[in-house]
């Protein structure tokens, strides 16, 4: 997927994943198929910490360089399955927002179940090619960016040689995996796997 470049895909239950492309790269949201796209996204709410640091943001935002962008590596997210499910979750992440700086125990606790029962997902970068930024790692990176040398990457330069602190994500080859509930009903697109279990 090339910079600049969006791409769509249904996962089935009405639902789409969206790289969203943004100036420094792109969101990774949840989304209705065919419903007007509202405040939030079935990703977002089911992914904290929320106007912060998220592993949905493949891109150079929060200072992060286009290094560390690949470097964190894979991601994790949570993200809701249904539309009810998302209303629930929406409900209670509006609670949350307005109890204000230190919303209590039972509006806290009462998000966090919500999001303990959206799926997980896995975005993993298989190769990318970046032009690389010369700032020092800022901190929230250094967290997290740990697996930039065992990412296939190529450096690039820019056409006039110049730099910048946050270089720039020029392209990016990706793996998406989802962890749908049973019953889910899977776009025919899908290349679906049969979950593992083990008892112990």
């Amino acid at each position: 997927m090339n910079a600049g470049q969006e791409l769509s895909r249904p996962i089935g239950n009405g639902l789409k994943v969206y790289f969203q492309p943004i100036h420094s790269g792109w969101i990774l949201r949840v989304l209705p198929v065919r419903e007007a796209t509202g405040d939030h996204d079935y990703a977002e709410l089911a992914t904290p910490p929320y106007q912060s640091v998220t592993p949905l943001s493949i891109s150079t935002d929060f200072a992060f360089r286009s290094q560390d962008t690949v470097g964190w590596n894979p991601r994790s997210f949570r993200f809701a399955t249904s539309f009810a499910a998302f209303a629930q979750l929406e409900q209670a992440y509006m609670a949350f927002e307005h109890a204000g700086a230190t919303p209590p125990a039972p509006v806290q606790m009462a998000l966090s179940d919500e999001i303990g029962k959206a799926s997980s997902g896995t975005f993993t970068i298989l190769d990318a090619r970046l032009i690389p930024g010369t700032a020092d790692q800022g901190g929230a990176a250094a967290t997290v960016a740990s697996h930039f040398t065992s990412t296939a990457h190529t450096l690039l330069e820019e056409p006039d040689h110049s730099t910048t602190p946050l270089g720039r994500l020029v392209w990016i080859r990706f793996r998406l995996a989802l962890d749908l509930p049973a019953g889910f009903p899977a776009d025919r697109t899908i290349k679906m796997l049969p979950r593992v279990c083990s008892t112990s």
